[in-house]
Formats: C-alpha cells, sequence, structure tokens
C-alpha cells in the first residue's frame, strides 16, 4: 500500500520558521516528482511547490517564492518542505502528494498526482 505521512505542521508566530516533512512507503519515490499543497478553510487547494524526481528542478508558488524551499532526500524517501518568513496568510493544512506517472515532471496541476498525504495543519498567528 501508498503511504505519505506529513508532519511538522504546528502553531508559529509570524515571521516564523517550520520545516516539513513527508515520508513516502509503498510506492517507487525516487522515481517520482513530488509537491506540496495546501488549503485554507474556505479556498481552494493550491499548489505550493514541486521537485523533480531528482530534486534539480523545483517550482514555486509565487505566493511562497524566496521564502520556502523544497528538497528531497531519495535515500530516505523523504520530501521537505522548509517555511521560512511565515506569515498569516500561509495558514492552512499542508499536503504531501505524488505524481501518478513514473519519471514525469513536476506539475503545478493537483489532478497530475494520483497519491496523497493526510495533511499537517499549519497554522500562523500575528
Amino acid at each position: 500500500q501508498v503511504q505519505l505521512v506529513e508532519s511538522g505542521g504546528g502553531l508559529v508566530q509570524a515571521g516564523g520558521s517550520l520545516r516539513l516533512s513527508c515520508v513516502a512507503s509503498g510506492l517507487t519515490f525516487s522515481m517520482r516528482s513530488m509537491g506540496w499543497f495546501r488549503q485554507a478553510p474556505g479556498k481552494e487547494r493550491e499548489f505550493v511547490a514541486g521537485i523533480s524526481r531528482t530534486g534539480d528542478s523545483t517550482q514555486y508558488a509565487d505566493s511562497v517564492k524566496g521564502r520556502f524551499t523544497i528538497s528531497r532526500d531519495n535515500a530516505k524517501n523523504t520530501m521537505y518542505l522548509q517555511m521560512n518568513r511565515l506569515n498569516p496568510d500561509d495558514t492552512a493544512a499542508y499536503y504531501c502528494a505524488a505524481r501518478k506517472v513514473l519519471g514525469a515532471q513536476a506539475t503545478p496541476y493537483e489532478d497530475d498526482y494520483g497519491y496523497w498525504g493526510q495533511g499537517t495543519q499549519v497554522t500562523v498567528s500575528s
């Protein structure tokens, strides 16, 4: 069975930092591009960041560019999202996702991802 498990969320003050982790099992992690998405209350789920299977190419939503860094360690089947200078607009449930297609590039499109974690809540206070 495929499992993606996020961790690292929590409550943080504006300007603070958090690092999210996503540990994958039951899939060929090193062969799949990965992504982070988030969903705030009353809003649609949105793309945050994506990373190629080798980690040599990344994408970011404009809203997080320069503040967030996506990375992965294929030896550990783990993807990370380092979030710096957090603000209340970053408050959301954050989801780890894996592409449906082996070897495919990371994209910002939710429908391109076939495997999802349970989400981890990030709350940023003002």
